[in-house]
Parts: C-alpha cells; sequence; structure tokens
C-alpha cells in the first residue's frame, strides 16, 4: 500500500527537461483533450472538428478584441512626439496580432474544408437548411397526421383568429381613446 507513484515521463519517454516547449495556448494548458496525433485525424468526427472551430472562432474574436483595444489605446499624431520605442512595441504587437489572425483564418478554412469533405454524403446540404433572401423555399414533404393532431391544430389556430380579433378591437378603443385625449388637450390649449 505504501508503494510510491512512479515519475511522470514527458512526451514518449522524454526526461522533462529535453522536452519540446509547448506554448502555453495550447489545448493541454487549457485543461481541455490535447490534439491527436496526424494519423489519428481520419478517425475525427465532424463534431469534434466542429469543435475545434468554434475554439477557433472565439480565438478570433478574442484577437480582433485585442487589436481593437491596441489601436484605440494609440493617440493620433497631432503634434505629440511619442516615443520611438513605444511606437515599436505596440506596431510589433499588432503585427504578431494579425500574423497570428491569419493563422487561425487558415487553420479555420481547413477545418472547414475537412468537414465539407467528411459530410459530404448528408443528404441535405447547408444551402437546403438555410434559404437565401430571394430563393425560393423547397417545399417540404409532410408526413400526414392523424385526425386527433388535425383537430387540436384546428382548435389552436381557431383560439389564435379569437386572440387576433379581440387584440383588433382593443387596439381600436386605444385608438380611438387617444384621439379624443388629443382633441381634447389641443381645445385646452
Amino acid at each position: 500500500m505504501a508503494a510510491s507513484l512512479p515519475q511522470k515521463q514527458g512526451m514518449a519517454g522524454m526526461p522533462p527537461q529535453q522536452q519540446p516547449h509547448l506554448p502555453p495556448n495550447t489545448a493541454s494548458a487549457q485543461g481541455q483533450q490535447p490534439m491527436p496525433p496526424q494519423g489519428a485525424l481520419r478517425e475525427i468526427s465532424p463534431v469534434f472538428l466542429c469543435r475545434i472551430g468554434q475554439e477557433t472562432v472565439q480565438d478570433i474574436v478574442t484577437r480582433t478584441m485585442e487589436i481593437f483595444q491596441i489601436t484605440r489605446a494609440t493617440q493620433l499624431p497631432n503634434g505629440v512626439t511619442q516615443s520611438q520605442a513605444m511606437y515599436q512595441d505596440r506596431f510589433g504587437k499588432l503585427q504578431e496580432h494579425l500574423r497570428q489572425l491569419a493563422l487561425l483564418f487558415r487553420k479555420l478554412r481547413l477545418l472547414y474544408e475537412r468537414c465539407v469533405e467528411m459530410t459530404s454524403d448528408l443528404q441535405e446540404g447547408p444551402a437546403e437548411l438555410v434559404p437565401y433572401v430571394g430563393e425560393e423555399l423547397v417545399s417540404v414533404r409532410v408526413e400526414p397526421c392523424s385526425p386527433a393532431v388535425n383537430q387540436e391544430r384546428k382548435e389552436v389556430l381557431e383560439k389564435v383568429r379569437q386572440k387576433n380579433q379581440e387584440m383588433k378591437v382593443l387596439m381600436d378603443q386605444m385608438r380611438n381613446l387617444l384621439w379624443d385625449v388629443n382633441a381634447m388637450l389641443t381645445l385646452r390649449k
């Protein structure tokens, strides 16, 4: 019972001193599942790729917000001289953020293409699910319902018609009341 736990070995049994340095923004540092090796990418589901795509979009939004914050903090050159070091520092940060954004967009494009490739055998494409403005809607085949469902639908439609009629009567009454109030106010002046 008093057996000691073996010391953790790093990547592929390498001692911790010889492990490659991973950037702090990797999935393992965020407590998420690390990316599988390249050979296992063929067995990844489209859902997993979409989740990675969602995280990539969140990273893009974060980087974009940081770019806006940097540009908001930058003063316009209206006769005030800024130090050259501060200018170079901000310029370097902007360049790094833009480079990272370009990489994230490339990653997102690859994820998109891989998802499209994996889901090409699905029956409905995205264009059929969300119509564009001006396109004619493709009629959807509706299976016949039971008589009880049809009767309930008719009852609900009748209740909606009655409520709409009541609302119309109330709106007409409110319009007439406001008309009378406005007429009295104009006569009072």
